[in-house]
């Protein structure tokens, strides 16, 4: 970890330029660093996709949603949902 702190602009080009780089600590991993690019790749694209999924599963249809939204008080049925 010393080394990685005296040298971190130089671990920061190496893991651009060839992948991920493991920084160690009394000999074992305990971080890798990785260029932003690869994290995304890894990560993936946030498309909102879980949420919009989610929401076409309701058992509540739109209609039913506008009239409980205009009751009162307030109510709509809970559910669990997985994500």
């Amino acid at each position: 970890m010393q080394d990685a702190k005296a040298r971190f602009s130089e671990l920061v080009r190496s893991a651009n330029s060839e992948g991920p780089q493991h920084v160690t600590v009394r000999g074992r991993d305990e971080v890798v660093v990785m260029s932003a690019a690869e994290f995304r790749r890894l990560s993936g694209a946030r498309t909102g996709q879980e949420l919009i999924d989610a929401m076409q599963k309701c058992p509540v249809s739109p209609k039913e949603w506008e009239r409980m939204m205009h009751r009162e008080p307030y109510f709509a049925p809970v559910r669990d949902v997985d994500l």
